[in-house]
């Protein structure tokens, strides 16, 4: 593949990026769950789609206490997904498919099998196993108290009490996530030295960039206060930036055209900016307007902010609707909120999934015509809903049980069900006919209208839809932006250079196109008008 001398600009700046959910992709050994045995044989669904880079939710070894996001071995492939040489054969034939390789890494945490951890559960107290992560006394006459007060993200405390080598009751450790998942300390030389080496390890087998796990999170404040309810003790720290420094010096030694990406949840934009210095990281993740409802003026204050404060980094911006920790957009644009808060999730509210579907297809037009990356997750081009009706003894995110298995807030395995490939019932193409395993999550029946072979073959499909925006979105490239002033309330419309326009029709009724030109590509049908139905979009040739 070229690399970025070869090239105008960057591939990362403008590049469709397709998010891989391992487990859920397809299964190529019949056990139910999606390998890389299955990827391999998929890929050329995705040369077909259009994308530029596939980004690899983790794959590495570990108990999957958390879908892989526990790495109990950052230089090896987890058995239920294949081995370390099906990995390396992956990214070279995507290369082959001029498709590079974005994987996921996860520094903040790891596993409580990582032999690291291990050695310091063993070690005891005060020793130097132990000052890789954060092993405290508890508070209390009998240290029965845990360090501090924090809440974890999946609920419940942040701290685990162990069983000291001697049987007695001893210190505690840290985890913001859940108990399986210890916090490193990063301000341990070994730790930084050992992510430096597995950065390299990747990328001399031809990772093309990482996309990087809860990337604010790794420093924290050491003296540990009791209680910190807004996250100041352990999000978004100085020092945090020291380590992205040391990162993009081992990226930029390959060569210029490996890239990093933060998974950055900041409500600063001016703090989320420092990510983007040129010597840190090169995007970050755009959740405003993932999280932003189907709202013309909310979507347009989101998209200039967005361009604003990345033209100030002088990065490029990214657009997302969708990945594996939030409601399928589908099933969010068809409730009557359709703002996302992954904290205040709305399971069980109504779903008009018509309408959801409408909503959708216009919003991938109006995500893929803007200036930057654009990420889109698997089943997001089958217009794939959230499954709401998974039985409570399958679900498998550690949120639900952690969250006390709140019907309100079940967790995230609703985006995760397995994709629908194939055929007119479950397992839809996704394992081997004759597979004696069901897939890992139960797939809707309902799914049997969306299957990429039945999407192929609609001309009027959400697939067919995404194909050919993906075929001419390579077209606009890095040119310019500009609204269309003076366009009605609840209408989005702007030109990319000089031959190109994006109109968006947010509101509930018809409204006539403010501009004249040739349509490329309609969310909808125009039956000749020019009219844009509520709900809709189009691209025109000016």
């Amino acid at each position: 593949m070229p690399e970025t001398g070869e090239r105008e600009l960057p591939w990362w700046r403008n590049a469709a990026i397709y998010q891989i959910y391992p487990r859920s992709f397809a299964d190529g050994d019949g056990d139910g769950v999606g390998d890389l045995a299955g990827l391999l044989a998929r890929l050329p669904h995705l040369a077909d789609l259009g994308v530029d880079a596939i980004w690899i939710n983790p794959w590495y070894a570990s108990p999957q206490a958390d879908a892989g996001y526990d790495v109990a071995d950052y230089r090896a492939i987890d058995p239920l997904f294949g081995t370390l040489a099906d990995a390396e054969e992956l990214i070279r034939r995507a290369h082959d498919l001029g498709i590079r390789v974005v994987i996921d890494i996860v520094p903040n945490h790891t596993s409580d099998q990582n032999p690291w951890f291990q050695a310091a559960l063993a070690a005891g107290p005060g020793s130097p196993e132990r000052a890789r992560f954060w092993f405290r006394p508890g508070r209390g006459a009998d240290g029965e108290l845990p360090p501090t007060e924090w809440q974890g993200f999946f609920g419940g405390p942040t701290w685990t009490r162990v069983t000291e080598p001697d049987g007695t009751p001893g210190e505690w450790y840290l985890h913001l996530f859940a108990p399986e998942q210890p916090d490193f300390n990063w301000d341990h030389d070994d730790v930084r030295a050992e992510f430096e080496s597995v950065l390299r390890f990747w990328f001399d087998r031809g990772a093309d960039g990482f996309r990087i796990d809860s990337a604010a999170l790794l420093v924290k404040d050491p003296a540990l206060p009791v209680s910190d309810p807004e996250e100041r003790a352990f999000t978004d720290l100085e020092d945090v930036h020291d380590v992205y420094r040391a990162w993009r010096r081992v990226a930029e030694s390959y060569g210029g055209a490996r890239v990093l990406i933060g998974e950055v949840w900041l409500p600063d934009q001016a703090r989320m900016a420092r990510y983007l210095r040129p010597d840190e990281m090169h995007t970050v993740f755009n959740f405003p307007y993932l999280e932003c409802a189907w709202d013309a003026e909310r979507l347009r204050a989101v998209i200039d902010d967005t361009l604003r404060f990345h033209a100030e980094a002088d990065a490029p911006p990214t657009w997302v609707l969708s990945n594996h920790d939030v409601d399928r957009v589908v099933t969010r644009y068809g409730r009557e909120d359709t703002s996302f808060a992954i904290y205040a999730r709305q399971h069980g509210r109504p779903v008009d999934l018509a309408r959801g579907t409408r909503r959708a297809r216009a919003a991938a037009l109006l995500t893929q015509a803007l200036p930057g990356a654009v990420y889109i997750y698997q089943g997001e081009e089958l217009g794939l809903w959230e499954v709401e009706d998974i039985p409570d003894a399958l679900r498998q995110d550690p949120m639900w049980e952690r969250k006390g298995r709140n019907p309100a807030d079940p967790g995230r395995d609703g985006c995760r069900v397995p994709l629908p490939w194939s055929g007119s019932e479950p397992p839809f193409g996704f394992s081997p006919d004759g597979a004696s395993a069901a897939p890992w999550l139960p797939q809707p029946e309902a799914w049997k209208e969306c299957t990429v072979e039945a999407e192929a073959a609609d001309a009027g499909s959400m697939l067919t839809l995404y194909r050919a925006a993906l075929r001419l979105r390579r077209g606009l490239g890095d040119s310019g932006f500009a609204w269309l002033e003076g366009t009605p309330q609840g209408l989005l419309a702007f030109r990319r250079g000089d031959g190109f326009a994006c109109v968006v029709n947010l509101s509930a009724e018809p409204v006539a196109l403010p501009l004249t030109g040739t349509v490329l590509l309609a969310s909808d049908e125009l039956h000749g008008q020019p009219v844009l139905p509520a709900d809709t979009a189009v691209w025109l040739e000016l």
